[in-house]
């Protein structure tokens, strides 16, 4: 899922450049380090990709490998749970008993085996029981307001197959592979909750029963398909008339004219908090979501004055900051502290970094005074 906008990130993150697509971490952009995160487990051919139709084009240029009609351009935002579905029908038609995996394209995960071992086993947890939904819950650190929580329920027994047991079309090589592991926690999904206020947060955590949601999931493409059908129908309908055009010359005009008219919706939502057999698995991996410009300094580390640095600095009593800029500009700060400093050519933000849930409402106020050429 490669469709958000990454406001918090202005100005670096644009309409046009989003957060998916900078190399915030790293040498290559969050989206090509989610599909370079999956190595042999999924081949290209496989992989799709959802996102704004505005964002196609750069998509394909960053990932060469996949197919250009495996870049699934929205006409409009309409949340998760039309993005998944259209993916998901489209899967269906190539193949009915597809096993999916969904994530989003703007996170960090630690080590690559690491992760790709956890979806073997969420796979195998979905070839013992076709109909289970399952998703990654995080343990969290801190009582973070900015995620969503998922509550879990009881302990389910068993996991994956037992010795001997059919693991469908996962390998008989990987379900061994996947068995010579530790197997990590599973539980049935109690409820989700949405993010939370400070005290409740720390209420969650206190109680060692939470989870921070991930977006992270794998299931049956039919049995994702099944569950919109029965509990959005309205969503489903205008899903199906989109995928029955595809291939057909008005295809582009259908699809636009149905997304369009349909209601915006989370899969957490529509599908999750419903469902009577969804399951969470305790993440073995390390995870951040890169919400926010601290992030930056969370992942990568800071120097002897506690700041946080890319581009060219001179900073005297600087302490605790973040700071970037373009190649060939130099930033210079002087008895400052705390600050978030981030310039590019046309823009320039100054903020305290305690602050930075602000930088969606500047955004917001960008997009008021009609000053789209800074968006």
């Amino acid at each position: 899922m490669a469709g958000g906008s990454g406001t918090r990130f202005w100005p670096e993150s644009r309409a046009e450049r989003p957060k998916q697509l900078l190399r915030l971490i790293g040498h290559r952009s969050m989206l090509q380090t989610t599909v370079d995160r999956l190595g042999d487990l999924v081949p290209a051919e496989r992989v799709l990709v959802a996102t704004n139709a505005r964002l196609a084009a750069q998509i394909t240029a960053q990932l060469p490998s996949v197919a250009a009609d495996a870049i699934l351009g929205e006409p409009c935002k309409r949340d998760t749970a039309p993005a998944i579905g259209l993916a998901a029908l489209q899967l269906v038609a190539r193949d009915p008993e597809a096993t999916m995996a969904v994530m989003p394209s703007d996170h960090v995960i630690g080590i690559d085996t690491d992760f790709q071992n956890a979806i073997r086993f969420a796979v195998e947890l979905v070839e013992e029981s076709p109909g289970r939904l399952v998703t990654f819950g995080i343990r969290p650190s801190y009582p973070a307001e900015s995620f969503g929580y998922i509550e879990r329920g009881e302990k389910l027994a068993g996991g994956a197959p037992h010795a001997g047991a059919s693991a469908g079309r996962v390998s008989a090589e990987r379900s061994s592979a996947s068995k010579a592991l530790a197997q990590p926690a599973v539980y049935r999904v109690k409820r989700f909750r949405e993010k939370p206020p400070a005290e409740v947060a720390q209420g969650y955590l206190d109680s060692g029963n939470f989870y921070w949601n991930s977006g992270i999931f794998v299931w049956k493409a039919r049995t994702i398909l099944s569950a919109i059908e029965q509990f959005e129908p309205q969503l489903f309908a205008h899903l199906k008339s989109i995928a029955q055009a595809r291939g057909r010359v008005d295809y582009g005009t259908v699809l636009a004219r149905e997304f369009a008219a349909i209601k915006g919706v989370s899969i957490d939502y529509a599908v999750m908090e419903r469902a009577g057999d969804a399951a969470v698995v305790e993440a073995p991996f390390t995870w951040d979501d890169v919400g926010s410009w601290q992030a930056i300094s969370r992942l990568e580390g800071v120097d002897e004055q506690g700041n946080t640095v890319h581009g060219r600095h001179l900073g005297l009593e600087t302490t605790g900051s973040i700071l970037r800029g373009e190649d060939g500009h130099l930033i210079v700060t002087l008895g400052v502290s705390d600050l978030i400093v981030v310039q590019t050519p046309d823009a320039t933000l100054v903020a305290n970094k305690h602050d930075e849930e602000s930088i969606r409402r500047l955004v917001k106020l960008i997009e008021e005074r009609g000053w789209q050429q800074y968006l």
